[in-house]
């Protein structure tokens, strides 16, 4: 892409249409598609933090059941 500098142009007008010119092409989109593009989780990993998930949510139940945990601090430890 180019964009050359017409005369009496200052370079503020040059920047505003070199940046015009980018957005209108799609450059800046297909660029933030490639850099936050989140690979998926592989099945392993997926089943790793289902099982973890369920083992601290169970851990979280019986500290309820027995009285060790109430309501509030359960709800506080699961935010984080």
């Amino acid at each position: 892409m180019e964009v050359k500098r017409k005369d009496g142009e200052s370079f503020e007008s040059l920047i505003r249409r070199f940046t015009k010119k980018t957005i209108q092409s799609g450059k800046i989109l297909q660029a933030k598609k490639i850099r936050f593009f989140n690979k998926g989780k592989s099945k392993r990993e997926q089943k790793d933090g289902a099982l973890r998930k369920n083992t601290i949510n169970s851990r979280f139940e019986y500290l309820k059941k027995i009285g060790k945990m109430d309501e509030i601090a359960l709800k506080r430890f699961k935010r984080k």
